[in-house]
């Protein structure tokens, strides 16, 4: 007999053999049902796979990210099974599972459209109709290479070529069609429900724009159809939202021709930058941050010194300057530490917070390229905190207390993810430990629940990354808090201790917006467009009935501008409903539509964005609501 424990701690005891598909129907009927793979010590198995050994099990079902994950990996098999026989002659490339859905790369003479994605997802749900039976088998490379040089899959292949010599390379059919994986799958494609094709795209083979570029099928899929409808809502709404989209309507800012991925702000993109900028400013100075603002164009040697040239060239762009080799600055880290380095630092003044709105330059791939979210420019709002090795604690606390109140503002709750060490790194196992408990003992001892990301974390130290959730339900990659004992070290980074030596300060590398302009893009998706009232770009738009209540608008126009209010005045000759629902196709905050009545009782009749006609109110009683609003950034 064998003993397994399961995910509750529970314990019970099976006949050496038993499969994890036995334990889920030992447990309870509706489990085995629902039931999609297991995790078996760790490691991700079909429910076929026997249990020959006492193991902690765990059962995964589509409530799992794990679950849904092999879900959807099981339905991109069946796309590319799908295709295959659609489209003899196709080629595979790779197929997995992501965020919501899944998608399948494909290498064919025939150019897929919006009409071949229904044929190929009615094929699907044949495949699905047909049960057919995920099973699992293992060859020796040789084995592998030969099977699929045979079935001219030349990707498949050079995958294949990639493995250790001694690899056993796992294949799966499903009928009589093989893919190259390594699983698990749920066990047979009747047990996918739910299908749905969402769109195509490019994408070069390996993210490498020197490859071919191949076709890219994306999907999703869900065990139930309500759980569909409910996700293709949620997509529906998203496009509703789409910033690009939003942008251009609101006239926010462009992406011209002359320069992909390097975003043109208009005025009223302006007024939402500089509005999050000044917020930041006010903000950081209370939490006594000082800001500097470094070059962006340094000589080679910073950047080898800083490592970027060694981890970081393929993202970077260069010139050169009196013979000889510059960078554009990818990040702003090293001005930061060249600022330090000015001056002499005693014990005393540390922490030293330093803050940098700072222009930085990467190379995107063009297939990469979206809108403001990911761009070849960008401003990060960064800061440095240079400090002592006790003080490391309290300051990556107080850097978590600022995001949270900064997230508030805007009502975006976060969750949080900690990134380890990766494959490439500079520094020693024991200094990557010592910076990954700090911040591990700075989120447990605020409360913060956390995920741990294995191999994410930057090239010069471990990082916290706080998720934000937008009013759909989307996640965002904003803030991120990064520990640093290795750049102090290659920038030889002093302060001068109580004990009159020189002593190596601690670092830590911070954004709260993480970029402006991808800020910028996902406040624009979460608020729709409209704004709350102290980041509209026109926050009241006055409205004049006929052309002699003109002169009051003006008027009004200027006193509200004298209160630093942003206002403006429709003095067109159109009529009232289409003045109104320009405004409201705007969103603008607040409508004032002012008549004879108006100027008699040197009132406004208000409307507001959301909430339509609230009436009239003397223009004193307007003022006050507003700035109220706009001071407490309502």
């Amino acid at each position: 007999m064998i003993t397994v424990t399961l995910k509750d701690g529970s314990q019970r005891s099976y006949q050496r053999g038993t499969t994890v598909a036995g334990v889920a129907k030992d447990i309870s009927a509706g489990l085995a049902r629902a039931a999609l793979a297991g995790k078996v010590n760790g490691k991700l198995v079909d429910l076929s796979c026997p249990i020959n050994e006492d193991v902690n099990l765990e059962i995964l079902t589509f409530n799992d990210e794990e679950g849904r994950e092999v879900y959807r990996h099981s339905t991109a098999h069946v796309l590319a099974q799908a295709v295959q026989r659609l489209f003899p002659g196709t080629k595979l490339a790779i197929g997995p599972a992501i965020k919501d859905g899944f998608y399948y790369d494909f290498d064919s003479e025939h150019k897929f459209t919006p009409e071949d994605l229904e044929k190929i997802e009615a094929e699907m749900n044949k495949i699905i109709k047909e049960d057919l039976p995920f099973t699992r088998f293992e060859l020796s490379r040789e084995e592998a290479i030969k099977k699929f040089k045979e079935q001219g899959e030349k990707y498949k292949v050079e995958l294949i070529k990639d493995l250790p010599e001694d690899a056993v390379i796992s294949c799966y059919s499903q009928g009589d069609w093989v893919d190259l994986c390594a699983g698990p799958h749920v066990p047979s494609t009747g047990r996918l429900k739910s299908v749905k094709l969402t769109g195509l795209a490019g994408a070069y083979w390996r993210g490498d724009e020197k490859n071919k570029m191949l076709q890219r099928i994306y999907g999703t899929s869900f065990p139930k159809k309500s759980m569909l409808d409910e996700y293709l809502q949620r997509l529906e709404e998203a496009k509703r939202r789409d910033h690009r989209k939003l942008g251009k309507e609101l006239d926010l800012f462009s992406i011209q021709e002359e320069g992909p991925g390097f975003p043109f702000f208009h005025p009223k993109g302006m007024i939402i930058r500089n509005e999050l900028e000044n917020f930041w400013r006010v903000e950081h100075k209370k939490h006594g941050y000082q800001e500097v603002r470094t070059p962006i164009i340094l000589n080679r040697a910073l950047w080898e010194q800083s490592g970027h040239w060694e981890h970081y060239q393929e993202n970077m762009y260069f010139t050169r300057i009196d013979d000889a080799d510059y960078a554009i600055k990818p990040m702003n880290c090293p001005g930061s530490m060249l600022v330090y380095k000015t001056k002499i630092h005693s014990y005393r003044e540390l922490p030293i917070r330093m803050g940098e709105l700072g222009l930085v330059h990467r190379h995107e791939l063009s297939g990469a390229l979206h809108g403001l979210m990911r761009v070849r420019c960008f401003t990060q709002d960064d800061a440095h905190i240079f400090m002592l090795p006790s003080q490391v604690k309290q300051e990556i606390m107080g850097v978590i207390d600022l995001f949270d109140y900064f997230y508030g503002v805007f009502n975006l709750p976060y969750h949080v993810e900690l990134s380890t060490k990766p494959e490439k790194a500079m520094g020693s196992d024991e200094i990557w430990e010592l910076a990954t408990n700090a911040l591990k003992e700075a989120l447990e001892e605020r409360g913060i629940e956390y995920k741990i990301n294995e191999g994410d974390g930057a090239f010069y130290g471990p990082k916290i990354d706080f998720h934000l959730e937008d009013s759909i339900g989307r996640t965002w990659q904003c803030g991120t808090i990064q520990l640093d004992f290795l750049m102090p070290e290659k920038f030889d980074l002093t302060y001068v201790g109580e004990d009159g030596q020189k002593h190596r300060p601690v670092m830590i590398h911070r954004v709260v917006f993480g970029s402006i302009e991808r800020f910028i893009a996902i406040l624009t998706e979460h608020y729709a467009g409209a704004f709350p009232t102290w980041l509209a770009p026109v926050q009241v738009r006055v409205i004049p009935i006929t052309d002699r209540h003109i002169e009051y608008a003006r008027q009004l126009a200027e006193r509200l501008e004298n209160k630093n209010i942003r206002v403006e005045v429709d003095a067109r000759n159109e009529k009232m409903n289409y003045k109104i629902r320009e405004a409201q196709n705007q969103k603008i905050p607040y409508m004032l539509v002012v008549g004879d009545k108006e100027i008699e009782q040197n009132s406004v009749a208000v409307r507001q964005r959301g909430k339509g006609d609230i009436g009239a109110m003397p223009v004193d009683q307007f003022e006050e609501k507003i700035m109220a609003e706009i001071i407490s950034k309502a």
